[in-house]
């Protein structure tokens, strides 16, 4: 697919849905990029950060994810798009920025899902699902808790696991991170450590082309 196609593409997609050319909202994410990048280094990578993709690939996407944030969810899409064009070569890094009320609890149900190799698809039934359970102040758990299950989580032990001290520690020490790198909107990307700075579907595919490239020479 060429650079026009993934413009078109791109369109025809969740980012035109949800209408993400907010300037206001480009700009703050931008904003706390470049912020960001000052002080990202070590908080960008954790080992018990989530991977998809290769773990070898020599371009990583990192992004601060919140599981009830509607734009994560518009470019979730988006970003396997990019990843799938340069198949084998783009690895995701998902940090968890818990900004939303009730994100923290998502965030366990998912990392619960983890430990049962059911990561994927129950990330994936949450964000398809999202606008039924991620209510602005007043999210329905439950409900979130219930689409898990539909995906294939065992709920029993899930709702055990999610209150262990592994989990407790991710929690902890990405909310560390986000505090670290200044960050206050989700999705924030950076590409090999270099912020994106123009918020965008196709700033961020020409970023992971550039690095897709160079890592090639």
């Amino acid at each position: 697919m060429n650079r026009r196609n993934f413009v078109l593409g791109v369109t025809a997609t969740a980012f035109v849905a949800f209408g993400l050319g907010a300037v206001a909202y480009r700009e703050a994410v931008a904003a706390s990029a470049r912020e960001a990048a000052a002080k990202a280094s070590a908080a960008l990578y954790r080992e018990h950060a989530p991977v998809i993709g290769p773990t070898d690939a020599k371009v990583t996407i990192t992004e601060f994810f919140d599981p009830s944030c509607e734009a994560c969810r518009a470019f979730y899409p988006i970003v396997k798009q990019i990843m799938g064009m340069h198949e084998g070569k783009v690895r995701l890094v998902l940090r968890y920025a818990a900004l939303h009320e009730g994100s923290d609890e998502v965030i366990r149900i998912i990392e619960a899902a983890r430990l049962q190799d059911k990561f994927t698809p129950v990330l994936e039934a949450l964000l398809d699902q999202q606008p039924e359970w991620a209510v602005h102040s007043a999210p329905d758990l439950e409900k979130a808790w219930s689409i898990a299950g539909s995906a294939g989580l065992d709920l029993v032990r899930a709702k055990a696991d999610s209150q262990s001290d592994g989990i407790n520690a991710v929690l902890v020490q990405d909310a560390a991170d986000v505090t670290a790198v200044g960050l206050t909107q989700t999705p924030t990307f950076f590409v090999n450590g270099k912020p994106l700075t123009e918020f965008g579907p196709q700033q961020l595919y020409d970023l992971v082309t550039s690095e897709v490239t160079a890592a090639a020479q």
